[in-house]
């Protein structure tokens, strides 16, 4: 098993582009034990086949995680009005099928469930109104299964998540922690933003970035130690604020996932 530190080191199994038995088979390679879990394929499927195939893997499932089919994340303006739970027209749908997801992965024995929520916008009473309404909604149904629903750090800064969550005031509501997302969308400096989100940080993406030179664009992902993450800094201050969870390997970028994958396990076995 691979280890970083005190943490054990998983990886995402939507970043290694394959089917079940061939994330599982992947894992075996690399000495991975724990995997953050995509489950929409096995909430579609009705025959329960992708269930039962993941149900049979030798692999420990951190955390779940379930994405919606509106999502477009072609530029930072298209992804503000698909992301998450926010769009109306697919709001039912999209309850559909995170309750769908609750379903997997209470079967799956899994305790966490992560998810893009979507653009948080304040400046609308009624939409903001709405989107505490279905968070909440949703919450409520993964807690009722002693499930934690875990909320992606992305299209908001620390402070106006930070807000956010103490608002919601919800128990069963916590935070899966990427530092590059804040590099992405341009949303602040992930060193300082892990301590002010600390107390809900459940989950980390170990994902790294570059920022973007024209404003209003994205940012670029690059191999876990080659952004402006700084690796080392980053895991040193996650040991000072005390966290206790899963790093889990994110890679949705180039054309080597799995060496990518491998060589951010590598610089996570070097940290002490």
């Amino acid at each position: 098993m691979v280890q970083c530190g005190s943490w054990p080191v998983g990886v995402c199994s939507w970043s290694l582009q394959k089917d079940v038995p061939g994330v599982a088979e992947v894992m075996r390679q690399l000495g991975l034990e724990y995997v953050n879990l995509a489950v929409r394929p096995a909430v579609e499927d009705e025959s329960g086949a992708v269930l039962k195939s993941m149900q049979q893997q030798d692999w420990t499932i951190y955390s779940t995680m379930i994405d919606f089919p509106q999502e477009d994340y072609s530029t930072l303006d298209t992804i503000k009005v698909t992301g998450g739970i926010a769009p109306d027209e697919y709001w039912e749908r999209n309850r559909q099928l995170f309750l769908g997801a609750v379903d997997v992965t209470s079967a799956l024995g899994v305790k966490c469930i992560m998810m893009h929520a979507g653009f948080i916008d304040h400046t609308k009473e009624a939409y903001v109104k709405n989107f505490y309404d279905r968070i909440r909604t949703l919450a409520d149904a993964a807690g009722d299964r002693q499930i934690t629903l875990l909320l992606e750090t992305g299209q908001e800064t620390a402070a106006e998540l930070r807000e956010f969550l103490e608002t919601l005031n919800h128990p069963a509501v916590g935070v899966n922690f990427d530092p590059a997302n804040m590099i992405l969308y341009g949303k602040g400096e992930p060193k300082e933003a892990v301590k002010v989100l600390a107390k809900w940080i459940r989950h980390i993406h170990v994902k790294d970035a570059l920022p973007t030179e024209t404003p209003g664009t994205w940012g670029s992902e690059v191999p876990w130690g080659d952004g402006k993450v700084e690796s080392n800094v980053f895991l040193t201050i996650l040991q000072e604020v005390g966290f206790n969870g899963v790093l889990g390997i994110e890679r949705e970028a180039g054309d080597d996932r799995v060496g990518d994958v491998k060589l951010a396990a590598e610089r996570l076995r070097q940290f002490k």
